[in-house]
């Protein structure tokens, strides 16, 4: 597969410019004019923040990509799909309540807002994997397979079960239905070390399937309702929650990037990745831990595939912030050091599967060649 191209910024802004005009001019130059908008309909998929969390992407950056559509004619509206776990994005109402609290409406944004899976997170489509290992077909909101043109809004940041969250993941397991996020979840399901648990119960608030209960002051997991999503894994102070499948983010990362392909394949998409606000966790908590990494910039490109692999590099390079999950794993006496960010953050993380199975499918390409902006 040849190499592709992945446009970066920084985030420098002389005087008379702004952060919003440096996306714009990167989009153009990756060539989103080049996409035929006029009268179709775009959905922009993006993540707008679990309430309590402060590290999602601002409107504002929505604001400008949907301004770009309208510019050629499109019919923009930003869209994800309903959660498995509690917490405020777990159905449509509750959905657009935190998205519009978060500071998304059709005000700041300039366009619609449309849950992708509808009212319970079960108004789906199926649909065909092409080149699929894992998964034959994967369950993808409606909303989002409606659309003519699929562009992809994404906050790059570390996360606890695949080792970062980038393109693949707002993509994959984002645009999926309730069911198929399990589905993709459904690798592996975890176990309690009962010598570390100490009955805090932080992992039962987590768990969005009543799964968790407590006997004698340690948790037990019902598996007949665990859904194996892992919430519960990144929520344990103490170790206490593990996976005993050493495989099972490995195989997350792999049916993520099938499940991307599905949404995909065979019509226009374009992506774009913001690396800034680095946390070590996902978006969909509702707190965020204080950034691994400094910001380093803005990228944009035709292939997903490419456009994570130049934000993994990128952050790959950058220097660890103190005061921070990945600089407090650093410093302790007899850490075994990955020479990994992502794996000195999330130690049980397999993030190189991810690109690897979405190169092998022709998602994309890992090679690319880097172009810079100023």
């Amino acid at each position: 597969m040849e190499k592709s191209t992945v446009y970066f910024t920084d985030f420098r802004c002389p005087v008379g410019t702004s952060q919003i005009d440096k996306l714009k001019k990167l989009c153009i130059a990756a060539g989103i004019r080049n996409i035929d908008m006029e009268g179709k309909f775009v959905a922009i998929k993006m993540h707008f923040g679990e309430l309590g969390n402060l590290a999602f992407l601002r409107p504002n950056y929505a604001k400008a990509v949907a301004d770009l559509c309208k510019e050629q004619g499109g019919l923009p509206f930003l869209t994800d799909c309903n959660t498995l776990y509690p917490g405020s994005r777990k159905n449509a109402l509750e959905h657009l309540d935190c998205a519009n609290l978060n500071g998304f409406n059709t005000i700041t944004t300039g366009c619609q807002i449309i849950i992708g899976d509808g009212l319970r997170g079960t108004d789906e489509v199926e649909v065909p994997v092409a080149n699929g290992e894992y998964c034959e077909t994967a369950l993808i909101g409606r909303a989002i397979m409606d659309a003519d043109i699929f562009i992809s809004l994404t906050h790059f940041k570390g996360h606890e079960a695949t080792g970062f969250g980038g393109t693949i993941k707002n993509i994959g397991m984002g645009c999926g239905s309730r069911a198929g996020k399990m589905k993709q979840h459904a690798s592996g399901k975890p176990a309690i070390n009962e010598d570390l648990c100490r009955g805090c119960r932080r992992c039962a608030k987590e768990c969005g399937s009543d799964a968790i209960t407590y006997q004698d002051k340690k948790a037990v997991i019902d598996y007949d309702k665990c859904k194996g999503c892992g919430r519960c894994i990144g929520a344990c102070n103490y170790d206490a929650v593990y996976n005993p499948n050493s495989d099972a983010n490995e195989l997350l990362d792999r049916k993520m990037a099938e499940y991307a392909q599905a949404v995909c394949h065979d019509r226009p998409c374009f992506h774009i990745s913001l690396v800034q606000d680095v946390s070590p966790n996902c978006d969909c908590h509702g707190e965020n831990d204080a950034p691994i990494l400094p910001n380093i910039g803005m990228f944009a490109s035709f292939d997903p595939i490419a456009l994570d692999q130049a934000c993994a590099d990128a952050c790959l390079k950058a220097k660890p912030l103190d005061n921070s999950q990945l600089g407090d794993h650093l410093a302790e006496p007899g850490w075994h050091c990955h020479h990994d960010h992502f794996k000195d953050s999330n130690p049980n993380i397999e993030w190189k599967a991810t690109l690897d199975q979405g190169e092998k499918i022709g998602l994309g390409s890992r090679e690319y060649e880097l172009k810079i902006l100023k």
